[in-house]
């Protein structure tokens, strides 16, 4: 069949515009204002980063010295990697007891499985909230329902976690926290991109990335200032400038009317793209919104019936179903050096608070770099040859003796992995069609959390060896991310996927009528 891309705006009763070519006709309008408001919705993600990122500081393992003036100094030296092997008075914190849960419950001593528990916890929080409420966006809730929720929730249980009065309720409760937000990501994304034309839809990704760096960074700077008080003022200092934030947003974020014509809700549609004032609309504009086929390609009628009947919409199309096994399994990989190599950086040898400062500050450039890659590059070729670079720098940090030398070699690591998970996540929104792309991209962002959950175990390994955090990492996106190889390419320029497969016809977003 003939691409969509070439079809007439306004067609004749047995050929309606499909919802893609109906937005783009009146989205494609939206100016300065509209385009803000998008950006304003991105910076949900530097909420994000914060609670993502916390436990670097929070759950770190504080710097320590031998107090027994009468201590052999050989016995203390040989112990320098822990102070589990001296005896009780023989050693102190250098800093107060309250500023890391390590210290504070005395975990130093406890083992990698429960000095990892609350992180691990938080991102298993993540995985089991990403798929029992992934298909609510994009079925019952909507986009802004469903990430004004997971904003809230966010905020309040990591308020709630300040007053843990142990590390079980405290694991418990960043379990919480990670299934509260575990939408905010991938809600924040599609929305953002739908509530502008498709030439802004990757300056509008890339300036969710930016605020996700922007989060990150702010955490140094808050730790720094709170280097010598309770680890508790990070979650308060981070969750109520957050719910300050929903605040905000309910005010002035808008539903998606790309998702309230895929429900049927034509007037809604029409209502909201009254409330953006988008130059050039008028009540009496909205003929093509009437005209369209909210049916056709992107199956709204299947979506209706069940919360998960996207995904058996899903399943319907195999190679929705093979698209997606490809770009998860490559996602997993990235994940886990992406969450794992920021909590990794106590093993790096330097110091702390500069070494995540300078993993935050490489998001910048690969913010950039994946904004360059979106409009020029093949989305595929660009993930196969940023996991084979991501991979081999972390196994280069194997070898290379702590100092400068590897903290180089992890920046080029991490700078490699944010830039792949950057590209995965555009790549994500652009395979799949508007009724599943909200599940669809859920279910990539679980994988990459998939990755998180084991992270914090085998970083926790590291400290002992650190084949099992930079070799695992390293081995592990290596191979994950040449399954990238079984996507369909991207034409540059032309924001479609072509098909390779025999008698296959190229790929507009959504997929033209036959699939």
């Amino acid at each position: 069949m003939a691409d969509t891309a070439a079809a007439p705006l306004l067609t004749s009763h047995k050929a309606r515009p499909s919802i893609d070519e109906t937005m783009e006709a009146y989205m494609g309008a939206a100016g300065a204002g509209q385009l803000l408001k998008a950006v304003l919705l991105a910076f949900a993600w530097a909420l994000d980063a914060q609670q993502v990122f916390i436990s670097v500081f929070t759950d770190a393992e504080p710097p320590w010295h031998c107090t027994d003036a009468d201590a052999d100094a050989s016995s203390c030296s040989a112990a320098a990697a822990s102070p589990c092997a001296l005896p009780p008075g023989a050693w102190a914190w250098d800093r107060p007891a309250v500023t890391s849960v390590v210290s504070e419950w005395s975990l130093e001593c406890a083992g990698p499985a429960l000095v990892s528990l609350p992180a691990s916890s938080f991102f298993a929080g993540c995985l089991v909230g990403g798929f029992l409420l992934t298909t609510l966006a994009d079925s019952l809730l909507g986009r802004r329902k469903m990430l004004l929720a997971s904003i809230v929730s966010m905020s309040v249980s990591g308020m709630v976690t300040a007053f843990s009065p142990n590390v079980w309720a405290y694991a418990a409760l960043r379990f919480v926290s990670g299934f509260g937000r575990s939408m905010v990501g991938t809600c924040t994304l599609v929305l953002s991109t739908e509530l502008v034309g498709r030439r802004w839809r990757d300056t509008v990704c890339v300036a969710g990335f930016f605020c996700f760096t922007l989060g990150f960074l702010s955490l140094p700077a808050l730790a720094y200032t709170f280097r010598e008080a309770s680890w508790r003022n990070m979650y308060l200092w981070t969750s109520v400038p957050s719910l300050c934030y929903a605040i905000l947003f309910y005010f002035v974020v808008q539903e998606s009317p790309r998702w309230l014509l895929v429900r049927g809700r034509r007037q809604d549609a029409i209502d909201t793209l009254q409330q953006m004032q988008i130059g050039g609309i008028t009540s009496s504009s909205f003929s093509m919104i009437h005209a369209c086929a909210v049916n056709d390609d992107d199956d709204a009628g299947a979506s209706a019936s069940s919360v998960f009947a996207t995904l058996h919409s899903m399943r319907e199309r195999p190679w929705a179903l093979r698209r997606l096994a490809a770009i998860m399994t490559a996602s997993f990989g990235v994940g886990m050096v992406y969450y794992g190599m920021p909590l990794n950086v106590a093993n790096l040898g330097s110091n702390l608070y500069l070494s995540v400062t300078y993993n935050a500050l490489a998001e910048l450039p690969s913010s950039i770099l994946s904004w360059l890659l979106m409009g020029r590059i093949n989305r595929r070729s660009s993930v196969v040859a940023l996991t084979a670079a991501a991979g081999l720098w972390s196994l280069a940090c194997v070898v290379i003796p702590q100092g400068t030398a590897r903290m180089a070699a992890e920046l080029v690591s991490i700078f490699a992995t944010c830039t792949a998970f950057n590209v995965i996540l555009m790549y994500s929104i652009e395979l799949f069609p508007t009724s599943v792309r909200n599940s669809a991209v859920g279910l990539v962002r679980q994988a990459l959390v998939l990755g998180g959950v084991a992270a914090p175990v085998l970083v926790a390994l590291g400290r002992r060896n650190s084949f099992f955090s930079f070799g695992v990492f390293g081995l592990v996106i290596g191979c994950s991310g040449m399954f990238a190889a079984c996507l369909p390419a991207r034409d540059e320029g032309k924001g479609h996927v072509r098909h390779h497969g025999r008698g296959r016809p190229h790929l507009h977003l959504p997929p033209p009528r036959g699939h």
